[in-house]
């Protein structure tokens, strides 16, 4: 079975619909705005399954070059430092990117907060 970055034909085939519906969703997150894990899954019609958004965005292929480092806490907090190689790592990507810290390193959420045109996660 062909291999892509690890990934084999096979794996990809059988991801199951919930994952492929939370990646296409990170996907549309904005540069300069940040979604949270239950956001994400609220748009996937599964509002109590933030847990499983942050589980498919740490299993994330490679190849898929999502935004995983745009999906954080909803307090604002960033993922846990075995993501991303440390939490200043994606703490960098995101000033990059534009968004705003607070004093505590939380992000300001009122202000990055990525709130999705109706039209951007519509179902088919």
């Amino acid at each position: 079975m062909q291999e892509l970055r690890g990934w084999s034909l096979r794996k990809i085939f059988i991801m199951d619909s919930f994952r492929k519906q939370v990646y296409n969703t990170a996907a549309l997150i904005p540069s300069g705005k940040v979604a949270t894990y239950g956001q994400i899954a609220a748009l996937c019609g599964k509002p109590l399954a933030a847990r499983a958004v942050g589980w498919a965005m740490r299993n994330a292929p490679e190849f898929l070059d999502l935004p995983c480092h745009r999906v954080v806490n909803k307090s604002g907090r960033l993922a846990p430092d075995y993501a991303f190689g440390g939490e200043h790592i994606q703490r960098e990507m995101l000033i990059s990117e534009g968004i705003v810290f607070n004093e505590d390193g939380t992000i300001d959420m009122k202000s990055c907060l990525w709130i999705p045109k109706f039209s951007d996660v519509i179902k088919e």
